[in-house]
């Protein structure tokens, strides 16, 4: 008879030895709750045709031809983005990245408080750089443009969402297929980063510049965060897990961040940043 091996057990020399619950880490001896086990996770049973195909087709055998023939061309794509990038962006001045979620409404809080704090930094001397899609991007370029300021907008061809709004400056509307070279863009040409709530793509903007500033492969360069009602969560969980519990991070990690509620704040933390370099940003 096949002896049963207990959920919280593990294999030694043959025999089942049970675990001692660690309470550190609970989930891992914790039942799943009954919908958990039910959850169809698509990235193992995709539903989407297009997926499928992505999916198959990297499994699938290239001859030495098929590869030579796309990856080359791939690596021109990725060179004419940058020298387009480099090109449109060289003299572009001193300017403030904005990130944020396109799904925000104009009748939203936060794209009122994008607005705002873009048409504050305009008259500061600062540039507005965004993604030049909809929601909080619109709002970004809309209060830059209508302050008189430098408006631009990195597009980024997707499936939905995105498209470039009506308030870019049109000599600095530049459309990519890269989201690595779209986000180099981002932080090469700014001075300060002012983050608004958003989804999965401004988390992963966010985490760029953080992770550049933390590695020291870019100037420590002021990242405000609007917004403590979407952020404070976030940054208690990094607060508690990733720097007291595991020591992932160092505790001055903690402090390359600004949160702030107020287009005011934010912007104060921008200038208050270059004002002990004694510079202007209208250089």
């Amino acid at each position: 008879m096949k002896e049963e091996i207990a959920p919280n057990a593990e294999m030694q020399n043959g025999l089942s030895v049970a675990l001692p619950a660690n309470p550190k880490l609970p989930h891992l001896h914790a039942e799943a709750p009954e919908e958990a086990k039910l959850t169809d996770v698509s990235l193992m049973n995709p539903a989407v045709p297009a997926d499928e195909a992505m999916i198959r087709e990297a499994f699938q055998d290239r001859n030495w031809n098929e590869i030579k023939s796309a990856d080359s061309w791939v690596v021109f794509k990725v060179m004419a983005e940058f020298v387009e990038g480099f090109d449109r962006l060289a003299k572009i001045g001193p300017c403030v990245s904005l990130f944020g979620s396109a799904r925000t409404s104009p009748d939203h809080a936060y794209y009122k408080m994008a607005e705002d704090i873009a048409a504050k930094l305009v008259q500061y001397g600062y540039g507005v750089i965004t993604g030049g899609g909809p929601g909080i991007m619109e709002a970004a370029n809309k209060g830059a443009q209508s302050q008189g300021g430098k408006s631009v907008g990195l597009n980024i061809k997707l499936p939905h969402e995105q498209f470039p709004n009506k308030y870019i400056d049109i000599d600095k509307s530049i459309n990519f297929d890269f989201f690595f070279v779209r986000k180099v863009m981002f932080v090469k040409y700014a001075q300060g980063f002012v983050v608004l709530p958003g989804g999965f793509g401004t988390l992963d903007e966010l985490f760029e510049a953080l992770t550049l500033i933390q590695t020291g492969k870019i100037a420590r360069f002021p990242i405000v965060l609007v917004g403590r009602s979407f952020w404070q969560g976030l940054f208690d969980w990094i607060q508690d897990i990733m720097l007291t519990r595991e020591a992932n991070i160092s505790p001055g990690d903690m402090k390359l961040v600004s949160l702030v509620d107020t287009p005011d704040e934010a912007v104060r933390v921008i200038n208050n940043f270059y004002s002990k370099y004694l510079l202007r940003p209208n250089f």
